[in-house]
């Protein structure tokens, strides 16, 4: 028997998935949490063996999730289960120790497979995430940033416009732009503050 948390801070959701699960022989939900730390807790308390996680969540959100249980119940395979799925959403999930990554559009049978899978260790992506995830591996330079782009993007961080960091380092500002659009690109973020945050993550940042 499969055992199988469900972690999202929806009751609704926690409610709809239980029911999903509630006519599979194999599966029995152990329980549910609203939260991240919830979410820890009640997986290493009720030996969980899949951890259908939800990837936003307020106080602790599930990538921290899943990084705290690799290290505290390595044994616990962790499922994400969202809405979100861009480049920056999937990579910082699967480098936390995710096995799988799942939108929540995806049909109830597909789920239960998906848990299945899981609890065998095999890896279960969404199509669109495999395509992010090749994506990645196909771009050599993806997540390197120049010395310029580095440059530009601690300035960035430190509260400069594009006017400003063009002066800064004696440049165009249009050439601001191209960099920046350089540093989303490789960072996988759409925005300034998400490039910061994830340059901060990578320690590209002091």
């Amino acid at each position: 028997m499969i055992r199988l948390l469900i972690v999202d801070d929806h009751p609704i959701v926690r409610g709809g998935l239980r029911d999903t699960f509630a006519e599979a022989e194999d599966i029995v939900v152990v329980g549910e949490a609203g939260d991240g730390v919830e979410g820890v807790e009640h997986a290493t308390a009720l030996a969980a063996d899949v951890v259908l996680m939800d990837l936003r969540m307020p106080g602790m959100d599930g990538v921290a999730a899943t990084a705290i249980l690799r290290e505290r119940a390595p044994s616990a395979r962790v499922l994400i289960l969202t809405t979100f799925d861009s480049e920056s959403d999937v990579l910082p999930a699967i480098e936390a120790g995710a096995i799988g990554y799942l939108l929540k559009d995806a049909l109830p049978e597909e789920l239960m497979r998906a848990v299945r899978a899981a609890a065998r260790g095999e890896s279960v992506l969404a199509p669109s995430v495999t395509k992010h995830l090749m994506g990645q591996v196909r771009r050599p330079s993806a997540g390197t940033l120049t010395d310029r782009e580095k440059e530009v993007l601690q300035l960035v961080a430190n509260g400069s416009s594009n006017r400003e960091a063009a002066i800064a380092l004696f440049i165009g500002e249009a050439s601001i732009k191209t960099h920046l659009q350089h540093i989303y690109d490789k960072l996988g973020v759409r925005d300034r503050a998400s490039a910061v945050a994830e340059g901060y993550r990578r320690r590209l940042l002091t």
